[in-house]
């Protein structure tokens, strides 16, 4: 069986943290693949919040996810402080990928909890079709 691998890029512009909570777990005690994906939602917000944007708002333009690949490396249980970091990077003329690298944080270190990539594509939700990448957007999220 193929499996996904995602390369992360060398450097983040951004991370955040959260912790895990009880009703984040699904019945095997552990946070489920849903969840998972939620906590990318929430850094994704915190990302587009730091450089003056939201999904609806991103200069003339909104953004809507294309595709999401995760890479699980550890469990996630009530309690964990989660650090994650996030990169933009794989701009064209319609988009960008969001790169995530999910650690849990401990008094001695961080241990990798997952690798994450969402295919982020501007989108006009007005007329319901993709749109190009605003200039300023992507100089903003390239931190130039």
């Amino acid at each position: 069986m193929e499996r996904v691998k995602i390369k992360l890029p060398a450097n983040f512009t951004f991370s955040t943290i959260v912790r895990i909570r009880i009703t984040d777990l699904n019945l095997g005690g552990h946070v489920g693949n849903d969840t998972f994906l939620s906590l990318l939602h929430e850094a994704r917000h915190e990302f587009l919040k730091q450089h003056g944007y939201g999904e609806t708002s991103f200069e003339n333009a909104g953004l809507i996810m294309a595709d999401a690949a995760i890479e699980y490396k550890k469990e996630l249980v009530q309690g964990d402080e989660v650090k994650i970091s996030v990169a933009a990077d794989g701009f064209d003329k319609f988009g960008f990928d969001l790169f995530y690298k999910m650690e849990v944080v401990t008094a001695t270190e961080n241990i990798l909890a997952g690798k994450a990539k969402t295919g982020m594509l501007c989108f006009d939700y007005t007329i319901k079709k993709i749109a190009p990448l605003p200039e300023k957007a992507r100089l903003k999220l390239q931190g130039t």
